[in-house]
């Protein structure tokens, strides 16, 4: 006869996958600010002390979320053409920010040294080489770039756009302001389409980065 243990219950088997699901559940549910070991462990109705077997506290959970929405993004195949390859590496990169928006600014802040991490950095890397910038030039035109994209993606998920928000009330303040240059472009102030928005200022930094290596190159 087999004998029926009693006492508590079995704890569930954990791991990184399971503990970074529960946390995006947190996240998804109550923001980043609401993740710390014991909410992500009343999610897995286990003890919040097991979950230091799979991650190093609270940064831990960060870093693991982060590194899992880096970990599914799909960088587009070069095309050869530049201006083309930074588009789509920026749209992915986007696109993977935005699938869980509460998470994003996990995703766009967090300084991972991870391969995850590191291959939207590898992908950018490698076609400002090759157009043509050498490896110094590459890594500070990389960082306009990604300067640009985090700062955009940070205002579209985080807050609502300054003086923006297709907000009739709001035109009608800056309409009202008395300040001549608020007013003169008021109507476009008080709309924010996020898309074009992204699409504007990346468009903006690309054609600047590819005008420094042309030149670069001349000289």
């Amino acid at each position: 006869m087999t004998e029926t243990r009693r006492g508590r219950p079995r704890t569930p088997l954990l791991s990184r996958e399971s503990i970074v699901a529960a946390t995006l559940r947190v996240i998804d549910a109550d923001g980043v600010a609401a993740v710390g070991m014991r909410s992500v462990a009343r999610v897995l109705g286990v003890d919040a002390k097991s979950l230091y077997n799979h991650v190093d506290g609270k940064d831990g959970l960060l870093d693991a979320v982060a590194e899992h929405l880096l970990g599914g993004l799909v960088l587009p195949e070069p095309a050869g053409d530049p201006r083309a390859d930074l588009r789509a590496i920026a749209h992915a990169f986007r696109s993977r920010a935005l699938a869980h928006p509460g998470a994003a600014p996990l995703v766009l802040t967090r300084q991972l040294s991870s391969l995850e991490g590191l291959a939207p950095v590898d992908a950018v890397l490698a076609v400002l080489l090759a157009a043509g910038a050498p490896a110094q030039q590459a890594v500070h035109l990389l960082r306009v770039l990604l300067a640009t994209m985090i700062g955009t993606l940070l205002r579209e998920v985080s807050a609502a756009p300054s003086f923006g928000g297709d907000d009739g009330a709001r035109r009608a303040v800056l309409e009202s302001s008395g300040l001549p240059a608020v007013v003169a472009t008021a109507p476009h102030l008080a709309e924010f389409d996020r898309q074009a928005e992204f699409e504007y200022a990346v468009d903006l930094a690309i054609g600047a980065v590819l005008a420094r290596i042309d030149l670069h190159a001349a000289r």
